[in-house]
């Protein structure tokens, strides 16, 4: 059996996936490297190959199939997994399309999100009565934290969930609003994302770090403010993106400013995509968007960013690409955030219509629930990456 080729190529035949087989792997390995044996001579060594080479290369040949080996086991037993879903009213959706994808695996309980007569919160957890299904399982909480009424009616939620006894605690909270506000210029000016951070890091433990998984952070260094027993697991919308990119044949991606560039560029493969950066310049009192690196003659162009608020910076890099010449302009943003509607501007007719199409994600679901069908914007669904980066931690 072991002469008949590679081990390699037997393991491939016969997808050797049950636990003796790993096991015989490993032995193999551990004998290998112990007595300097030559177990399995391989096709490209060939039997005049040195005996060293030999075995250099046999040990890499069966460490590399073993970790292969594992890395399915491990799939496979994360994907078994399964979780009790908690959601905030925003994110019941979501939770509910997640528990329709894999109900073997996810199992949603409504919650009630209620006021006393003075204001103060009267919220029952479901997933408690009649039966306790939640103590010992692991949880999966989906929170939206658009103000702060909601934030500290859903911080009282992970606290009590965390005192269930429960096994683990997985927060998805696709926008982190607080991202910009990590430094002040002004003292006495609080750094919003430092106090959250330390809200998170404050709650309590139930053996294991609390992962908060999180989409597209304004500001990277915001993962190190949490310490203690919530850890942040970071994660990207932009394979949403680059799935509509190869549809509509777009190949020039623009970044509004170097920020974003350096947030974004590394998602875009250079052999498959030309680079634009903009930038703002000072021009006399005003500061105006210009290219300065790249020319988006003749392109079909969409601009990358992490967020939009008003949208003035995109509607300007917008208009500077046009009047260079650009094919079309298209733009995306993982979060909308869009204050008073500030959306409305960006619809066909409005004062700030130059986008062919608005790509954004739901993950501001306060703000997208609101966006009209069929007309500039293109609403992407987070949910099937939630799913898979939940398993994957990538």
């Amino acid at each position: 059996f072991f002469f008949s080729g590679s081990l390699w190529a037997i393991c491939s035949s016969v997808r050797m996936v049950a636990r003796r087989e790993r096991l015989l792997v490993l032995v193999l390995l551990l004998l290998g490297s112990r007595t300097g044996r030559s177990f399995v001579p391989t096709h490209s060594e060939g039997r005049f190959a040195a005996p060293s080479v030999r075995r250099s290369s046999q040990k890499e040949e069966y460490r590399e199939l073993y970790e292969k080996l594992e890395y399915q086991r491990q799939q496979k037993e994360k994907s078994r997994k399964r979780y009790q879903i908690i959601a905030a009213p925003e994110c019941e959706t979501m939770a509910k399309a997640i528990e329709a994808i894999a109900p073997d695996r996810f199992h949603f309980h409504a919650t009630e999100w209620d006021k006393f007569p003075d204001g103060t919160d009267r919220i029952v957890v479901g997933g408690f009565q009649p039966k306790n299904l939640i103590s010992g399982e692991h949880v999966l909480f989906f929170a939206s934290f658009h103000n702060n009424d909601v934030t500290l009616s859903q911080f009282q939620v992970l606290v009590m969930l965390l005192q269930s006894f429960i096994r683990s605690l997985t927060i998805v909270l696709p926008f982190y609003p607080v991202g910009t506000m990590e430094r002040i210029t002004t003292e006495g000016e609080v750094a919003t994302a430092a106090t959250y951070a330390q809200l998170f890091s404050s709650l309590p433990s139930c053996g294991k770090p609390t992962r908060l998984m999180i989409y597209d952070l304004h500001t990277l260094q915001n993962r190190f403010y949490l310490h203690g027993s919530t850890i942040a697991s970071l994660h990207t919308t932009v394979p949403l993106l680059l799935a509509e990119l190869r549809r509509t044949n777009v190949s020039t991606v623009v970044f509004p400013d170097d920020g974003a560039k350096k947030r974004f560029a590394t998602f875009f493969d250079p052999s498959h995509f030309d680079v634009i950066v903009c930038g703002k310049v000072r021009d006399g009192d005003s500061r105006v968007v210009t290219v300065q690196d790249g020319d988006p003659k003749n392109k079909k162009v969409v601009i990358v960013d992490d967020l939009v608020q008003t949208g003035g910076t995109l509607y300007e890099c917008g208009v500077a690409l046009e009047r260079l010449g650009a094919k079309s302009v298209s733009c995306f943003v993982a979060h909308s955030v869009f204050p008073k509607e500030a959306w409305r501007r960006f619809l066909r007719g409005g004062d700030r219509d130059v986008f062919e199409t608005f790509y954004t994600t739901n993950s501001i679901p306060t703000t997208t629930d609101k966006l009209p069908h069929n007309d500039v914007f293109n609403v992407l669904d987070i949910t099937p990456i939630v799913l898979q980066d939940l398993d994957d931690f990538a």
